[in-house]
């Protein structure tokens, strides 16, 4: 009894896929060519993002990377504000970098020059607009980014954002140079705010981990003041 029953649903499930298959090339014959309409649509939408890949972004990257070089020099030199308008030589500085070049990784480099040169001329906001809207990834830019972001917030006096960011930039990743350099701004921070217990701490991890960096070589002078200045209270 038994066996008939299992044979009977086989049996039944074999009707069922049989039909499915007669189903779906039923619906294929009737909609062919809205079926192949799909398909070749896709295909077109796929060959267009390739192409626009390869034979429009690419080469205009490349001329943004090439008109960027003079603004980078100017950068280098500390001329910050020539790095952003007017870097000489009929190219363009990092603000026009930006607008004509939208949607390129130049363009998106350029936010991070442009939020650095701002931060350094003093005009705190457009440096933080700027820093917020650059897409950093790699090893180091998240570092300097968050980094560029604590030192903004910090002219600011909105210590609590300041700490944050600091606090992100050397979570980040370990940098050898980095990482001791944003401790260092974040540990002094903690001791301006009177949160020694905190300076001490990070002044340690300095001491410990990295006593060749250049904080390393100065941070007994930096851990002492703080275990004054903590005992004194």
């Amino acid at each position: 009894m038994a066996r008939r029953k299992n044979k009977k649903k086989e049996e039944e499930t074999l009707v069922d896929l049989v039909e499915a298959k007669e189903s779906l090339q039923d619906y294929f014959e009737r909609n062919q060519l809205l079926v192949l309409g799909i398909i070749a649509a896709v295909i077109i939408v796929i060959g267009g993002i390739f192409a626009y890949m390869n034979l429009y972004k690419a080469p205009r990257n490349q001329n943004a990377m090439q008109q960027m070089y003079q603004a980078q020099f100017q950068f280098e030199q500390d001329s910050f504000a020539k790095a952003l308008e007017n870097p000489g030589g009929g190219y363009d500085g990092f603000l026009d970098i930006i607008d004509n070049y939208s949607g390129t990784k130049a363009a998106n480099t350029a936010k991070y020059y442009a939020g650095v040169s701002y931060l350094r001329l003093g005009r705190i906001e457009a440096a933080i607009s700027f820093l917020k809207d650059f897409s950093a990834s790699g090893d180091v830019l998240p570092i300097s980014k968050n980094g560029a972001l604590g030192d903004a917030y910090s002219e600011l006096e909105d210590f609590d954002k300041a700490i944050s960011h600091y606090k992100k930039a050397i979570d980040i990743r370990e940098n050898e140079f980095l990482t001791p350099y944003y401790m260092d701004k974040l540990a002094k921070l903690y001791e301006h705010q009177g949160k020694f217990d905190e300076a001490q701490k990070y002044f340690k991890i300095i001491k410990e981990k990295y006593p060749n960096s250049s904080v390393g070589r100065d941070v007994d002078k930096f851990l002492k003041r703080a275990e004054l200045r903590k005992g004194s209270e």
